[in-house]
Formats: C-alpha cells, sequence, structure tokens
C-alpha cells in the first residue's frame, strides 16, 4: 500500500500542479504538493473542511497530523438553523457532518491533507453512508474555499479515478463552503475523550493506526488536541 501511494503521489502532484497553474496562471511561483516548503511567505494559518462519515473518526485522524493546529466537529452544507444534530440526523436538512481542519501550509499541504482524507479518514466510494451509519449526511464531500482547493480536489480525484485506485467509483462531492457551523461541545475531541467506546475501537481507532502506518513521516502521537 505504502509503494503505491508513493508512485500515486506523484501521479497526483503533476495533475494538481497543471490545474492549479491553470486556476492561477499570474502566479510563476512553484505550487508546493509533494512536501511544505517551511520558507514559504503565505498565510501561517489555513482551513480545509471535510465531510467522510461520522466527524468523531474523521476528527481524530487529523488530530493526529502534524502541522495542524485545530480540529473542530461541526456541519456543512446546510443553513445555519439547522446546525444542530438532532435536525442533522434526519437526513433532510443538507447537512454533512463535517470538520474543519486548521493548518500550517510551511508544515503540511492541502493535498497533504486529501491524502490522508482519501486513503485513510473515510472511504469516498460510499454513497450516502460510510460503514454502520446511512443517510446523507454521512455522505462524502470536499468543501472547498477558494479556486486552488477546487482545483486540487478535482485534480485528486481525476488522478485517482485515472489510476483505478479504488474497485469502485469515488462518489465525493466538491463544493464551495456556504458555511460551517461548530457541533455541540460533546461531540469535540470524542475519539480522544473517549477512546474505549465501542463504536471508537471498531470503527475509528483503525484509521488512527492506519495513519501511522501509511504516513509515519506526518502521524503525530498525542494524548491533548494539537495546539
Amino acid at each position: 500500500m505504502r509503494s503505491t501511494l508513493f508512485c500515486l503521489f506523484f501521479i497526483v502532484a503533476a495533475a494538481i500542479a497543471s490545474a492549479c497553474s491553470s486556476a492561477d496562471a499570474s502566479s510563476s511561483a512553484a505550487i508546493p504538493v509533494a512536501t511544505p516548503n517551511p520558507n514559504s511567505r503565505s498565510a501561517t494559518s489555513e482551513t480545509a473542511v471535510f465531510a467522510g462519515g461520522c466527524f468523531w473518526g474523521v476528527e481524530g485522524v487529523y488530530e493526529h497530523v502534524k502541522g495542524v493546529t485545530n480540529v473542530v466537529s461541526g456541519y456543512a452544507g446546510g443553513k445555519k438553523e439547522t446546525a444542530n444534530y438532532e435536525d442533522v440526523g434526519s437526513g433532510t436538512t443538507g447537512h454533512a457532518e463535517s470538520v474543519e481542519v486548521t493548518f500550517d501550509p510551511s508544515k503540511v499541504t492541502y493535498e497533504q491533507l486529501l491524502y490522508v482524507f482519501f486513503t485513510v479518514a473515510h472511504n469516498p466510494t460510499e454513497l450516502n453512508f460510510q460503514g454502520p451509519d446511512r443517510g446523507t449526511q454521512y455522505r462524502s464531500v470536499i468543501f472547498y474555499q477558494n479556486d486552488k482547493q477546487k482545483a486540487s480536489a478535482e485534480a485528486f480525484v481525476k488522478a485517482l479515478t485515472d489510476a483505478k485506485f479504488f474497485d469502485k467509483p469515488i462518489v465525493t462531492e466538491i463544493k464551495p463552503l456556504d458555511g460551517f457551523y461548530p457541533a455541540e461541545k460533546y461531540h469535540q475531541d470524542y475519539m480522544r475523550l473517549n477512546p474505549d467506546d465501542p463504536y471508537i475501537v471498531i470503527n475509528d481507532r483503525p484509521k488512527v493506526e492506519a495513519l501511522k502506518a501509511r504516513f509515519p513521516q506526518l502521524f503525530v502521537a498525542r494524548s491533548e488536541p494539537p495546539a
């Protein structure tokens, strides 16, 4: 798996670089895809929003990624008025359980976060469900916040599809972020605070173990939330 991911990285990197060049033709600087540039003068903090099933597990995975400074579980895709667990659980609000990942781009790139999203945090071939959870609120979505994020996400999906990385089609949606609404307090840091919850043990702890095994250069062991 690691060798496959390594080879795929360069396929995706080339596609993303081409797409980003088209999205931002005015920039002549090389776009850092393979590794972050610690000397970059770009923003010291950026955010990414992903939906990939129950937010407990996705949040727990990204809390162990180097360069991530904060992860918040929440809701995206619907209206503020329905951004609560009870309403979202009906599957009729348009919301998806999501996570907002704040990261330092000099330590980890958006593209590396995409790698984690597609190969560790969830299964992008499951339509409107993840594991035991069913409903549109568990669908796979990348909520982009600018043209570069959109181009990177689209190029990533294309490269994975062209490489036939998965046996089934990728069903991940790529949508503009209209708003992110933090979930209730008891959902925050759920995996860290409830490591022995049977749901966590069965469905989410293996994801953290997979992150450590497949991306040791990105893995950070933490007993406290990233800061």
